[in-house]
C-alpha cells in the first residue's frame, strides 16, 4: 500500500530541527560522560549521563517518525 503522508515530513521539520540541536547537545554530553567515566570509573552517575545522551542523540528520528504517524491518511 502507498504511503499518503507527503507533507508529514515538511510539517515535522521544525520539530526535527529542535531535536537535532538536542542531539548535538547529547553528543557533547556523551563525550564528556565517556571521558569522566574513564577518568573516574567509580562515578556511577556518568553511566546514567551517557544513557541520557544516547537518548538525546536518537531524538530526531523518534520525533520525525512520531510526527508523521500522527498525520491521518
Amino acid at each position: 500500500m502507498g504511503d499518503c503522508r507527503p507533507l508529514g515530513f515538511l510539517i515535522g521539520l521544525p520539530f526535527a530541527l529542535v531535536a537535532m540541536v538536542l542531539s548535538v547537545v547529547g553528543a557533547v554530553i556523551w563525550i564528556l560522560g565517556t571521558v569522566l567515566s574513564c577518568l573516574c570509573p567509580c562515578c556511577i552517575c556518568c553511566v546514567g549521563l551517557a544513557n541520557l545522551a544516547v537518548s538525546l542523540i536518537k531524538l530526531p528520528f523518534k520525533v520525525i517518525t512520531w510526527f508523521t504517524e500522527q498525520i491521518p491518511c
